[in-house]
Formats: structure tokens, sequence, C-alpha cells
């Protein structure tokens, strides 16, 4: 792998993709692919159905581009929604704010709004209310971005 693999894609300033390992097969890559597309379809779905968290799956989703395609990790990275929270992750390791404001906000109120619809069904509506306390402890357990540390705030 070069020092330009690492360095900051300069065209787009986002980071580039790690190169592929060493003695990676064609097969393992496209399974990688495969997985990342995966991924991202659950984030998107995840979106619209409070039972599927986005932000681990986009996450996920990353991790497996940067290992199986450079185009498709740097198409994820230069998406317009889901390229700074990529960005941001990748860079340091942390959750912007207002992401997380946003995501446990509509978590609670899709999934309290949905439980107690089911409210006839004390056991479903109890494990949703479970489901959606463990992803609150592990979202509020990341690391919150530093301020003034986005793409959009370098620009």
């Amino acid at each position: 792998m070069t020092d330009g693999d690492r360095s900051l894609d300069g065209a787009a300033g986002l980071p580039a993709a790690a190169g592929h390992p060493s003695g990676a097969s064609r097969a393992v890559r496209a399974l990688w692919v495969a997985l990342g597309l995966l991924s991202l379809a659950l984030g998107v779905i995840g979106i619209f159905l409070p039972l599927l968290p986005t932000t681990p799956f986009v996450l996920l989703a990353a991790g497996c581009f940067a290992r199986g395609s450079a185009r498709f990790h740097r198409w994820l990275l230069a998406h317009p929604r889901f390229g700074p929270l990529v960005y941001d992750w990748q860079v340091h390791r942390s959750i912007p704010r207002r992401a997380k404001c946003l995501a446990l906000s509509m978590m609670w109120l899709s999934m309290g709004t949905t439980a107690w619809l089911m409210r006839a069904r004390p056991a479903a509506s109890l494990t949703l209310i479970a489901c959606a306390a463990a992803v609150s402890v592990w979202m509020l357990r990341l690391p919150t971005r530093p301020a003034g540390g986005s793409r959009a705030d370098q620009s």
C-alpha cells in the first residue's frame, strides 16, 4: 500500500479507502462488497423502521466497503447523507451530538408510539421498550464528536 492510499482524496477532501489486504482474492472482496451492500440496505430500511438502527449499519457498510472496494467506499464517503457520518466516525471515532439526539428522539417517538399501540400485547410492548433502551445505552456510550470537528466545519 502506498502513502497515497492512506491520504485524503485530493478532489473531495475525503479519506481514501484502505488498500486491499495482500492476497485478498476477488471472491473475498466480492463478499465484503455484498456484506456492505446488505448492511447499507438495512441502514436505509432503518430510516423507516424503528427496530433497525441506521447508524451502525451504515458504519458497518463503510468498513466492509473499505475492505472490498475503494470505489464503493469513496461513494459512501461522498454521499450527501451518509458521508458526513462515516467521515466523522473514521476521522474522530465519534458521532455528532445532533445525530445522536435526532436518532434517540426519533427512535423513542416511534418505539413508544408502537409500544402504546400494541399495549394489548404486553410482551411485544416490553420487547420494543427493551430494544429501545438497549440501543439508547449503546448510542449514549459512543463518543460524541468534538465541536468544530465535522467535514462541513472544515470547508
